[in-house]
């Protein structure tokens, strides 16, 4: 679970200011946390398979974003992947 005061931490961060939490960067940051959030559970509960579906959604969309990023300005998609540590 991510809590008010991470969120508001991203969209500072990436963002620019905890106000703009639409921008395509603090959207991507936000997926990645709650991803990041969910993974150990996943690990420990292998038939949760309607909690896996709902992580599967959340990285296509998470991937949907970057693919958009990449496709509209490749600077500021590589800056985001090398900031959250995507893509090795």
């Amino acid at each position: 679970m991510i809590t008010a005061e991470k969120s508001k931490e991203l969209s500072q961060k990436f963002g620019g200011n905890e106000k703009n939490s639409g921008s395509v960067e603090v959207q991507v940051a936000v997926l990645t946390e709650r991803i990041k959030n969910l993974t150990p559970h996943f690990e420990k509960n292998k038939q949760d398979h309607s909690g896996m579906r709902g992580l599967m959604k959340m990285i296509g969309k998470r991937r949907s974003l970057l693919k958009y990023l990449g496709r509209t300005d490749d600077a500021r998609y590589t800056k985001l992947i090398g900031e959250l540590g995507l893509r090795k």
